[in-house]
């Protein structure tokens, strides 16, 4: 699978290696143009802030997507982790200071979750091709051809 429909593809499934490498690209992406947006500064910084953890929502919720059907979810399971993660994390400034406590730890116990049942844990769905093969071969078995 190439690296641009690794990223912006939902349909297929990927394992935890794929899935890793996606990650690492996205969140090095992201680094980057967060620090030239602290480099400009003022409204324009926080501007481009805001948008690279916007644009960076559709990759991350690809990668979750592919990795959620792996784990034999459904795929909107990934998409919605992602999208928690990221829109919490942008909703940040805009709460009340007694509120980010609590804000921050809901962030943390989703990024935990998303990092162990989308990161860690084995894949698992069966692969299409056996389970193709298996029905087929079941197919067989029960319609002997004669």
């Amino acid at each position: 699978m190439t690296l641009i429909r690794l990223l912006t593809d939902l349909d297929g499934r990927i394992g935890r290696t794929s899935f890793w490498i996606g990650s690492i690209v996205v969140a090095l992406g992201v680094f980057a143009l967060q620090k030239l947006g602290g480099q400009i500064g003022g409204l324009a910084g926080d501007r481009l802030g805001a948008f690279v953890g916007a644009f960076a929502l559709f990759p991350w919720a690809a990668l979750a997507a592919k990795r959620a059907a792996d784990r034999g979810f459904p795929r909107i399971y990934g998409i919605g982790l992602v999208s928690a993660i990221v829109l919490l994390g942008l909703a940040e400034p805009l709460i009340d200071r007694g509120l980010k406590p609590t804000l921050i730890s809901i962030t943390t116990l989703i990024w935990l979750l998303a990092l162990i049942d989308l990161g860690l844990l084995r894949g698992d769905a069966p692969q299409e091709s056996q389970a193709g093969a298996a029905a087929g071969s079941a197919g067989r078995e029960k319609h002997p051809a004669g």
